[in-house]
């Protein structure tokens, strides 16, 4: 049973790159590769998450029903569940391209044949079946996670290289967010939310012929020469528990802790996700308007704060570009509560917008880049699948009950103040991560946050 870290420690006096290796590592044609699986990772996120929440209330779906909806996203993390499958097997047939291409080929296949069924059924007069595919697309989704990151891990031949790719990855993945959840509000105003999932179904699926023309990561994970089958139980206890007990292992007394910070850090954006697109509904924004402030200021704003937290993680290090994130996550919350209050005024929603996608570029890429330096190169697509388990796992419950929240709070007030006064106390949530990352940044030892 391997359980070695292949990860080192980094001296803490090591310089860190000038600009020049900067821009010739940006260069590298794996960097290129990373921006299209972010793309491919991206594409079905909100298509059954905050999108679908949109298309659900212009059907007149109930917000409390909406956010119970939500929790098909939870697929996402428990993903480390068939992890081990998916770093110690090969998928028949498929296995012949590669073990990480065979998994990922059957991944987007699924979630082609997901969302075109949605398109066909639509969520009027089926909402349960409707939500039985959306679950469906999320599994397949989540399985292309498990061999994407562990693809982005494996590249990596430095930290400084993973900052650079985990960089591309979350570029491609925020883009593709933007796609689905602004390009599409154009597209459906035009022909229908229906045929606007039939033709990102298309684009998902062009994502799956990208594929097959790219060659298996040099590590290609776990070696399985000289292990036990997978299905015997010494497999089993070296494909379930040695990832566990590697991680434990390597970061020992501060593992709770690291765990602690990883499952708090997005809290306050998990919380107030299915809420967003429900308020644009009910503010009366129009779906032109949402496509084309998301699709230019928010494709913007996504750049920079991607592009920022990429030179933070590699000028000032992973920590203190892991605080910063934190610091300016809620700021999201805070901005949604302003637009509440202020009504359908566009300007306030392009501002809106700008925090929210600046702020969450940033604290995705300084996050995505913490968790990668964290994983043994033996277990990569496992451990990175509990540790993005753990990241989401928590506001992917929560989530759940926010609709219920703010009916809730509603049967008081205005609609509007009920958003606002939801919007804030989801801010609030942060502040526990924030003081958590901020004790790690300090007493965590030496190398913990590097990979070399």
């Amino acid at each position: 049973m391997p359980t070695d870290s292949t990860a080192t420690s980094t001296p803490a006096a090591a310089p860190r790159p000038g600009w020049r290796e900067v821009m010739r590592g940006v260069r590298d044609p794996k960097v290129a590769l990373l921006l299209v699986l972010g793309l491919a990772a991206g594409l079905p996120f909100m298509l059954v998450g905050n999108t679908l929440g949109f298309w659900l209330r212009t059907e007149g779906i109930e917000l409390g029903a909406i956010g119970f909806l939500s929790w098909v996203g939870i697929a996402y993390s428990v993903k480390f569940l068939w992890a081990p499958v998916v770093d110690r097997t090969t998928v028949p047939l498929l296995g012949r391209l590669g073990r990480r291409r065979g998994w990922l080929l059957l991944a987007q296949g699924g979630v082609v044949l997901g969302l075109l069924a949605m398109a066909i059924l639509t969520p009027k007069g089926h909402l349960q079946l409707f939500g039985a595919i959306a679950l469906g697309v999320a599994l397949a989704s989540a399985t292309q996670d498990i061999v994407i990151d562990a693809w982005r891990i494996e590249c990596a031949e430095s930290s400084d290289q993973l900052a650079i790719l985990s960089a591309a990855y979350q570029l491609g993945y925020r883009t593709a967010l933007l796609l689905t959840d602004a390009l599409i509000f154009l597209v459906a105003a035009q022909v229908g939310w229906a045929s606007s999932y039939a033709a990102f179904a298309a684009m998902a699926f062009a994502g799956l012929v990208v594929v097959l023309f790219v060659g298996e990561p040099r590590s290609m994970g776990p070696s399985t020469v000289g292990l036990p089958p997978l299905w015997t139980p010494r497999g089993l206890y070296d494909a379930i528990l040695g990832p566990f007990i590697a991680f434990f292992r390597q970061h020992r007394q501060m593992a709770l802790a690291v765990l602690a910070a990883i499952s708090l850090y997005r809290l306050a954006d998990f919380v107030m996700g299915p809420m967003a697109n429900p308020l644009y509904a009910d503010l009366g924004i129009a779906e032109e308007t949402i496509g084309t402030v998301r699709g230019g200021i928010g494709l913007a704003a996504t750049f920079l704060g991607t592009a920022a937290a990429g030179v933070a993680a590699l000028r000032l290090g992973l920590f203190p570009t892991l605080l910063l994130g934190a610091v300016l996550g809620p700021l999201s919350n805070l901005a949604f509560a302003w637009l509440a209050l202020s009504g359908a005024d566009n300007v306030v929603f392009g501002i809106a917008m700008a925090i929210d996608n600046f702020s969450a570029g940033f604290a995705g890429i300084a996050l995505i880049a913490y968790m990668s330096s964290l994983t043994n190169v033996g277990y990569t697509a496992t451990q990175y699948a509990l540790l993005s388990s753990f990241y989401a796992l928590l506001g992917k419950v929560m989530k759940g009950f926010s609709g219920v929240i703010v009916e809730t709070l509603a049967q008081t007030r205005p609609l509007m103040e009920a958003y606002a006064l939801f919007f804030a106390g989801t801010a609030a949530l942060a502040l526990p991560a924030i003081a958590l990352v901020a004790w790690l940044a300090r007493h965590a030892p030496a190398g913990v946050s590097s990979k070399s």
